[in-house]
């Protein structure tokens, strides 16, 4: 398929695309990150798109897209100590700060603690705060074998520094 032809399916399916990711996630931001994300890996994998069947397949992958997103929603919940938002305008005290770098220090030993694969999907996705997308290229998986060890990797973490018990309880 050539890079004009893979150009008219997106200017024809643009829209619905972005319907079908919408229409599963209900935000519009997220619809149109999905709706790249879909056209970037159809771009991909454009020489596997059959003939006659284009919006099926891009829908197909829209589909997916949508629900991978909202199995990771899930995932994406989790809060470790260090991550809780402060209100704007509001600097957190200089004892929090130094608490802070500490539970920071802890996490990322745990994370250098995990056995493969968890260690180096959490050390890119935690602490150098890359993309799951991201550190699927560095690593060469897929994105969604990234999505499920970094879920993993998460609770384990959460356990390891439960029984720890630094930190009490990590919220979900």
């Amino acid at each position: 398929m050539t890079k004009e032809h893979f150009s008219d399916l997106v200017v024809r399916y643009e829209r619905l695309v972005y319907t079908i990711c919408f229409q599963l996630v209900r935000d519009p931001a997220a619809a149109e990150d999905l709706t790249q994300e879909t056209f970037l890996s159809a771009y991909l994998h454009r020489d596997a798109i059959p003939p006659g069947y284009e919006r099926q397949w891009l829908g197909r992958i829209a589909a997916n897209k949508a629900k991978d997103h909202l199995q990771s929603a899930w995932s994406r919940r989790t809060v470790l100590p260090g991550d809780e938002e402060m209100p704007p305008g509001l600097a957190p005290p200089a004892e929090e700060v130094a608490l802070r770098r500490s539970g920071a220090e802890e996490i990322r030993q745990a994370i250098e603690q995990l056995k493969e694969p968890y260690r180096p999907v959490c050390r890119l996705c935690l602490l150098e705060e890359r993309s799951p997308e991201e550190a699927a290229l560095v690593l060469g998986r897929p994105v969604k074998t990234i999505h499920t060890q970094l879920a993993r990797g998460k609770r384990l973490l959460r356990e390891q520094l439960e029984r720890s018990g630094a930190h009490g309880p990590i919220s979900r």
